[in-house]
């Protein structure tokens, strides 16, 4: 077993003994093919250790049977001596991530809400008309680099959604859960350009759970109500999978579409906060 795979593991049991998961799809696809950067080992097996992508984002997991011998401090100083800026997720912000944030001197930079409702609570999923001009079908071979086009256009002020390249999106579409069923787009009739999409998950282990994965709106085609649209078109798709709640993730600082996902019935379930430290002040 490799280090990464032995760090994998120490997530899975973490995920089960805390009720969240302490990596992101995002890292758990990463630790694939690469390595974690910190790792804390104990009679020769590992015991607790961190990913560090490239633009210095970090998740890290402590082993739970290892806890409170200063292993999660350790990583966290290991890694602000080589990327003072990095940034440290905290999924589900629990107790013990706050006082080790604490412990280190950072603070909240960031705010990631967990939206939930029920398929059947109100208001009603039904499917929409899409707007005169305009047309929906799923996702078809082929589709692929209009996609990643859209998407550069919908986040190009996101700090990973804006980033994804083909192979990441390759990788995702290898991945179990892949359904280009699940993934609605909408053209502009006059044109042929892919206007907005919402692509959505379900994870087999998890039949009864659908995810609002990603929804996308080209930004020059604001003001036809196409991310209403689609956002809705995807809701029905994940009913008419027979899922019992749907989950999505949105800015917490993203008032718009915070008040957009509340009219649609989601409430927040629970919050994934960021910690870095404070630049150095000068004089």
């Amino acid at each position: 077993m490799t280090t990464a795979e032995e760090l994998l593991a120490i997530a899975d049991r973490a995920a089960s003994y805390d009720g969240v998961d302490p990596f992101s799809e995002q890292t758990r696809l990463a630790l694939r093919h690469t390595q974690p950067q910190q790792v804390i080992s104990t009679d020769d097996t590992v015991t607790a250790g961190a990913y560090v992508a490239d633009d210095g984002a970090v998740e890290l997991v402590v082993d739970p049977d290892h806890r409170r011998h200063g292993f999660g401090g350790r990583i966290v100083q290991g890694v602000l001596g080589e990327r003072p800026d990095a940034r440290f997720w905290a999924h589900g912000d629990l107790p013990g991530a706050q006082a080790l944030a604490a412990a280190a001197g950072l603070t909240v930079v960031r705010n990631l809400w967990k939206m939930a409702r029920a398929a059947d609570a109100d208001p009603a999923i039904g499917s929409p008309e899409v707007p005169a001009g305009f047309t929906a079908r799923a996702f078809q071979p082929g589709d692929e680099e209009a996609w990643l086009d859209l998407n550069r256009r919908a986040f190009d002020y996101h700090p990973e959604q804006g980033k994804m390249t083909r192979a990441d999106l390759d990788e995702r579409m290898a991945e179990p859960w892949w359904d280009p069923a699940g993934l609605i787009l909408i053209f502009d009739d006059a044109t042929g350009e892919l206007t907005a999409s919402h692509w959505t998950k379900i994870e087999p282990s998890e039949p009864d759970t659908g995810e609002v994965y990603v929804v996308a709106v080209d930004p020059g085609h604001q003001g036809h109500g196409l991310g209403k649209v689609v956002t809705a078109l995807g809701l029905a798709h994940l009913k008419a999978r027979g899922v019992i709640h749907i989950d999505l993730y949105v800015e917490g600082d993203n008032a718009a579409a915070v008040a957009t996902y509340s009219r649609l019935g989601f409430t927040r379930a629970s919050v994934d906060v960021m910690y870095a430290a404070q630049p150095a002040r000068t004089t």
